[in-house]
């Protein structure tokens, strides 16, 4: 099943009198389940694809279906509660609150639920210990390895059970170690079910993917 759709997406910066073409018609199609890697060089368009595939940077033309809903049909309000409920996202730079600990970083998106103070704590707390962490729940970021880190940054991403997990160089800021054991998580998540997108300059981490979609000055050069 078709789960994400981009259909002729285009995107155009405007930067004083010129025009910037991020994004030069892009169409491609993932499977619910599959795990995608996207490579390109700085200023490809990949970091642009991948805003505009989590709903937070409209493109100029063309449609995006997720589970057959034109997302930026809807309205603003409706798209925040769809990115809400369908994407979860993993940051390079972590993007941790870092007077919080583990545990409270990780209930952050519950915040927004109907969801009670005890069944979210207790819900971060399953999340945190499936990544390996159920021993540092209390920890402040600055009180972790850079690995640690990550993991809970994946943990926050996958604590709605969002059906998109999209991470943007997940491994760019870590060792070879942390890398493997952050890439092994995201490929056990996706055993379970969970539809990857995943961002990489690195070409020993794309090929963990299902398939690797290559872009180059806006456009899908090969890999579908």
């Amino acid at each position: 099943m078709t789960l994400i759709n981009f259909d002729n997406v285009c995107k155009v910066y405007e930067e004083g009198d010129d025009f910037v073409q991020a994004l030069d018609n892009v169409s491609f199609k993932i499977k619910d389940g599959e795990f995608i890697s996207i490579m390109g060089s700085s200023g490809s368009g990949k970091s642009t694809l991948l805003s505009v595939l989590g709903i937070l940077n409209t493109p100029t033309s063309g449609d995006v279906f997720i589970d057959d809903i034109a997302v930026y049909d809807l309205k603003l309000e409706k798209q925040a509660d769809f990115r809400s409920d369908y994407i979860g996202f993993i940051f390079q730079a972590f993007q941790l609150i870092p007077y919080l600990t583990a545990i409270e970083n990780v209930m952050l998106p519950l915040a927004i639920t109907k969801i009670s103070g005890r069944e979210q704590k207790e819900r971060a707390r399953e999340v945190l210990e499936m990544v390996g962490l159920g021993n540092k729940i209390n920890r402040l970021p600055d009180q972790l390895s850079g690995g640690e880190v990550q993991r809970v940054a994946v943990a926050r991403a996958i604590v709605n059970e969002p059906p998109v997990l999209l991470a943007d160089e997940p491994t760019g800021n870590l060792d070879s170690k942390n890398a493997e054991g952050v890439i092994n998580l995201l490929k056990k998540l996706n055993s379970e079910g969970e539809t990857i997108v995943m961002v990489t300059h690195d070409k020993n981490i794309a090929e963990h993917a299902d398939y690797t979609i290559h872009i180059k000055d806006g456009q899908i050069v090969n890999g579908i």
